[in-house]
């Protein structure tokens, strides 16, 4: 069973996809508008989320940017707009996948299932990572700090994860927005920073006193075994 986060403005489409989607046994939360879902998305942490673009408060592929800026989560987008630059434009904004108004549960079931099912072959085709006393687990989405686990929000371990696969190496703001967030370089730098901060937070260490994340001013970030 999966959570999922329906964003939808439509009282009598919401309330046939949440019946059809139940009924295909998974949990379904609801929103009628876009900062409302995007509240709910970071609250109540879906595995995945179905996105209308025509909402009343924000364009539908604003919202998924500004969801990609705080959340990995996987979504689909469910939209009247089958114009072909409308699609491609949702995608550019990270969609995993869309699917065209009318449709039925049972496609939408199918495309919710092929999206989940995606990811977790990505993950589980990659080895665990060790680093000194850090220890990241993809197939798990776990990470362990001297065999503590690390409660990460999936931005924090896609970071983390990123960084701990490429340890010893100096990884700029511009490819961990790029590459992380998958948004275009342009003034979201602080993005990476308060991320970074609370990653660092989460180690048991700050940007003054460093272990595990070391600032290389005026060029990136790495991740280093900081030894005994």
């Amino acid at each position: 069973m999966a959570h999922l986060l329906l964003v939808e403005d439509d009282p009598l489409v919401r309330s046939a996809l949440i019946r059809a989607l139940t009924e295909r046994g998974h949990a379904v939360t609801s929103a009628s508008a876009g900062m409302q879902g995007l509240t709910r998305a970071v609250e109540d942490r879906p595995d995945l989320v179905v996105l209308d673009l025509g909402l009343p408060d924000l364009d539908g592929c604003e919202v998924l940017r500004m969801l990609r800026a705080v959340s990995a989560v996987p979504v689909i987008v469910a939209t009247a707009r089958d114009d072909e630059r409308e699609i491609v434009r949702a995608l550019d904004a990270g969609a995993d996948d869309y699917v065209v108004k009318p449709f039925g549960g049972a496609q939408l079931d199918a495309r919710i299932r092929a999206v989940l099912r995606r990811g977790r072959e990505a993950d589980n085709g990659m080895p665990p990572v060790t680093v000194g006393g850090l220890r990241v687990e993809p197939a798990a989405r776990e990470a362990t700090l001297d065999g503590v686990l690390l409660g990460l929000t999936p931005k924090e371990f896609d970071l983390l994860h990123y960084l701990a696969v490429r340890s010893g190496q100096v990884v700029t703001r511009r490819e961990l927005l790029t590459e992380v967030w998958r948004m275009a370089y342009g003034g979201a730098d602080k993005t990476v920073d308060v991320h970074l901060s609370w990653l660092r937070r989460k180690l048991g260490e700050s940007a003054q006193r460093p272990r595990y994340l070391q600032t290389v001013h005026g060029v990136g970030v790495k991740l280093v075994d900081p030894g005994p």
